[in-house]
C-alpha cells in the first residue's frame, strides 16, 4: 500500500531542515576564518611598520650624535684656530669663521633630525589606511 502524499512531504521536511544548520555552521566557520586571516594580515602589517619606525628612530639618533660631534668639533677648532693658525690681529676672526661653519653644520643636522621625527604620515599610517578600506571608507 502506498503512503499518502502528505506522509512523503512530511518525511522530507525534517531532512531539509537538518541541512540548514549545517550550512549556517559552515558559513559561520568560513566567516570566522576570514576574520582571523584579516586580523593576521593586519598584525603582520603592524609588525612591519614597527620595524620601519625602529629604523627611522635609529637614523634620527645617529643624526643627533653626528650633530653633537660637529658641535664639539666646532668648539675644538675654535680653540685651535685662535692659538695656532693666524697672526695676532686675525686670530679671533679666523676662529669665529671656522666655528660658525661647524656650528651651522651641527644646527642643520639637528633640524634634519627634527624634520624626520615629525613625519607627516604618522605612525601606523598603512595600517590605518587598510582598516579604513575594510570599513569601506575612501
Amino acid at each position: 500500500m502506498r503512503e499518502s502524499p502528505k506522509t512523503e512531504s512530511s518525511s522530507q521536511a525534517p531532512g531539509a531542515h537538518a541541512a540548514a544548520p549545517d550550512g549556517l555552521l559552515a558559513s559561520l566557520k568560513q566567516l570566522l576564518k576570514t576574520v582571523l586571516e584579516t586580523l593576521q594580515v593586519r598584525l603582520e602589517l603592524l609588525g612591519t611598520e614597527l620595524e620601519a619606525e625602529k629604523s627611522r628612530l635609529f637614523d634620527v639618533l645617529v643624526m643627533a650624535l653626528l650633530a653633537l660631534v660637529f658641535l664639539a668639533l666646532g668648539l675644538v677648532l675654535l680653540c685651535g684656530a685662535v692659538i695656532l693658525l693666524f697672526p695676532d690681529g686675525w686670530r679671533l676672526a679666523a676662529a669665529a669663521g671656522l666655528a660658525m661653519f661647524f656650528l651651522a653644520g651641527g644646527v642643520a643636522l639637528v633640524l634634519l633630525a627634527r624634520r624626520r621625527l615629525r613625519n607627516p604620515l604618522g605612525m601606523f599610517h598603512a595600517s590605518a589606511q587598510e582598516l579604513a578600506r575594510d570599513r569601506g571608507e575612501p
